[in-house]
């Protein structure tokens, strides 16, 4: 990877982000929004009091926690896929392999159903998310066995388990008001993000993705097998609970802030790893740019291709399907590494 690739895929979500604020019912030309940002950032003064308060509401209050979530998810949901691809030296892993995205769900349903307070659904969402995990990796204990077989299965096991449970919460919920808003949650949406919730995930969201970035090195030993990594002095144990928890935990987050939206965490880092090969120190990195961009651009489409807003979770689906097609054709001349 050339040393320049980094700092060009981050001036292109800048520019992708800067295009996607531009965006909306109430379109903002290009020269507009440099000269609003010019005048927010240096004080130059190229526009009119009226426009600054019109542009101020619209950017701020709207467009912009929208794309910092956009930007924050489609990276989360893509470096969680690629490390758990890695880690499970496994091409069809995604980030909903552990159960964490069914346990999510059912935390968001659930606090849907008994609070009308939005933190208590998103704290709900989060703590589920996290007894899934710990679901799977308690049945993988109680086999006494830390392979990768037990961990898959009792990512399956757990999945299952909560997703009955969800299907139990959504034949018992008020078919007026409260199916209607589990259904569509588990849709995903932008549509409700505002700055608090952006402020709140963003930190935990970054940190889990420097967590996972920093442990690219030992990823890649893990990728030969178990006791190849041990004789180079991986601390086996640690290193995957320390990224399974980081990658559970920013993967949790995307469902608080936008219900499931899948296929990111499964094709974008077959893409990335097409185009720069399977090294993580520069796979991961490439990932979360490559799923900031490719999030916000879907999400565009799904609020600007009908005059009503489709959820983002079915854009990313009809998206996805074409991309893995084409992996899978790609897999079987060349192989997946």
């Amino acid at each position: 990877m050339s040393r320049l690739t980094l700092p060009l895929m981050i001036l292109v979500v800048v520019l992708t982000a800067l295009f996607s604020l531009s965006l909306g019912q109430y379109r903002i030309p290009v020269r507009e929004l440099l000269d609003f940002v010019a005048w927010k950032t240096l004080g130059l003064n190229g526009i009119s009091e009226e426009k600054k308060v019109l542009l101020e509401n619209i950017l701020f209050n709207i467009r912009l926690p929208r794309v910092l979530a956009a930007i924050l998810i489609g990276a989360s949901l893509s470096v969680s896929g690629a490390a758990f691809q890695a880690l499970f030296v496994n091409p069809l892993v995604s980030p909903g392999l552990l159960g964490v995205l069914a346990g999510a769900s059912f935390g968001a349903a659930f606090g849907m159903i008994f609070s009308n307070s939005w933190l208590i659904v998103q704290l709900s969402t989060l703590i589920f998310g996290f007894i899934a995990v710990g679901a799977t990796l308690g049945i993988a204990r109680v086999y006494r066995s830390n392979a990768i077989i037990m961990l898959v299965l009792g990512g399956i096991i757990s999945g299952a388990f909560f997703t009955s449970l969800l299907s139990i919460l959504k034949y018992t919920a008020d078919p007026y008001n409260q199916l209607p808003a589990i259904v569509y949650w588990l849709m995903g949406s932008l549509a409700s993000v505002d700055r608090g919730t952006v402020l709140i995930i963003s930190l935990p969201a970054i940190i889990g993705i420097l967590i996972i970035i920093l442990h690219a090195r030992q990823i890649n030993i893990l990728s030969m097998g178990e006791e190849e990594a041990q004789s180079l002095g991986v601390n086996v144990q640690q290193v995957r609970l320390t990224v399974i928890f980081a990658a559970t935990m920013i993967s949790a987050l995307t469902v608080v802030v936008g219900g499931m939206i899948g296929w990111v965490g499964l094709i974008i880092p077959h893409i990335c790893r097409m185009v720069i090969g399977p090294n993580n120190e520069a796979l991961l990195p490439v990932a979360a740019l490559t799923g900031a961009v490719y999030l916000l651009l879907i999400d565009d489409i799904s609020r600007l291709l009908f005059i009503f807003e489709i959820p983002i979770g079915i854009v990313t689906s009809i998206t996805g399907i074409p991309f893995f097609v084409l992996v899978l054709r790609n897999a079987r001349r060349g192989g997946w590494r």
